[in-house]
């Protein structure tokens, strides 16, 4: 038996995807037309065997989770979870917390993924790999990166013939290897040995009395804590990926994972891309529209366009590389480039929103997508995409251009380069 656990952090984490999770937690926000984590749920689904999902976080079990959860297990047919951390315990705080849970029915082994990362999730390559391993504590899934883009991930150098890693650092100041740490594992129940040891010298080296520093001893990092002290020992292997993966740190970055999981939709549901025909939109490349969504038949959508729930779009709009959001109206005329539109927004008749991708330069193998900084040094807003939060009112024929708008702004007129509070 299998499990599989999604670390979903907490509210204090993900910053750098506001405004967008100041209304709805990160994890549930949907990429591709559905939650970030529906899209891990669906892989860990198919591996044979696997029996229970748990998310461990420390978000308040708000109505939306609930929901979500709810509608998951009867969709999926698995038992789903959460479990709530008393406070931010680290990667590898909230395993050992909850470790009598983790361990309830004695799997074999466990999966470990990050909520904030995109991939086709090869899980059942990955079991494959670390049962031919028999001395394995962990399996983690790696990649190449470029020498630059490495220095932004965990580093391990392997041994070419085993696949064992034998050094692991994490964000390192020089290089040490273009194979880097995607955040999904495959762990024996032995790591809860390895946990404990850690956890115990917390317990000793941190002072008691220690008022600023609330569950301190209790947090555990798997990249700083316990990865190391399991290479060259025959403990921790690395199975690398030749398929497409990244972070999804920055809103951003969850343009560029909206293009990766509709070309993945070609593989493993067809049947959500919008289809071309009499009546329909025009449709470029791969488009997935919300079958309740009302889109004019002169409209021109994609390539790597989503469409949400009730969603207006009118006619001889333009939208490309972009997502739109619950409720949103986009009325006649208007352009949306590289840009998410909010939940119930409007965009109005020949107005231009746009921003600036921030997509891996195709030309330098490897690349990966930068998590992206909102500021630059010298604290200019950086070019980027274009975000309306929720409720965002965009009059008729004006300019929106690589500015971000917080929740239930009405603009006057146009805007570039700017964060409107």
């Amino acid at each position: 038996m299998l499990k599989a656990i999604i670390l979903i952090g907490g509210p204090l984490k993900g910053t750098r995807f506001r405004p967008l999770s100041l209304d709805l937690p990160k994890p549930l926000f949907p990429v591709a037309g559905f939650p970030i984590i529906q899209h891990h749920i669906e892989a860990c689904q198919k591996v044979e065997g696997l029996k229970e999902i748990l998310l461990i976080g420390f978000y308040q079990p708000s109505d939306a989770f609930k929901t979500f959860l709810s509608r998951a297990q009867q969709e999926f047919h698995i038992s789903i979870r959460y479990l709530q951390e008393y406070t931010s315990l680290g990667t590898a705080g909230g395993l050992y917390h909850f470790r009598d849970v983790i361990q309830s029915g004695n799997p074999e082994c466990f999966f470990v993924m990050n909520a904030d990362v995109c991939s086709d999730f090869p899980l059942t390559e990955m079991v494959d790999f670390h049962r031919q391993r028999s001395h394995a504590c962990c399996t983690m899934m790696g990649t190449e990166a470029s020498r630059e883009q490495a220095l932004n991930y965990g580093c391990l150098v392997e041994n070419t013939d085993t696949h064992e890693v034998l050094h692991y650092v994490e964000k390192p100041g020089t290089f040490v290897s273009s194979i880097i740490n995607c955040g999904v594992y495959l762990f024996s129940p032995e790591v809860f040995k390895h946990i404990a040891t850690v956890f115990a010298r917390h317990q000793e080296d941190l002072p008691s009395d220690d008022s600023f520093a609330l569950g301190s001893k209790d947090s555990i990092r798997l990249e700083q804590d316990i990865f190391p002290m399991l290479t060259g020992d025959s403990k921790l292997y690395v199975y690398k990926t030749q398929n497409f993966w990244s972070q999804i740190k920055s809103a951003g970055s969850a343009i560029y994972a909206n293009r990766l999981y509709l070309a993945l939709y070609h593989k493993t549901h067809p049947d959500r891309l919008a289809a071309h025909g009499e009546g329909m939109p025009s449709i470029k490349g791969d488009v997935y529209i919300h079958p309740s969504a009302n889109v004019d038949s002169t409209a021109v959508l994609g390539p790597n366009v989503t469409v949400g729930a009730n969603v207006t779009i009118g006619p001889g709009t333009r939208i490309r590389e972009s997502i739109i959001l619950d409720g949103a109206s986009i009325q006649d005329h208007s352009c949306i480039l590289h840009s998410i539109v909010g939940w119930n927004s409007t965009v109005g008749a020949w107005t231009r929103v746009e921003g600036t991708p921030s997509d891996p330069n195709p030309n330098i193998p490897f690349a990966k997508l930068d998590s992206g900084e909102l500021f630059s040094e010298d604290g200019r807003l950086n070019p980027s995409i274009t975000i309306l939060g929720r409720n965002v009112t965009i009059p008729a024929e004006v300019i929106v251009l690589n500015s971000i708008v917080l929740p239930h702004k009405d603009l006057p007129h146009s805007y570039k380069n700017q964060i409107i509070l």
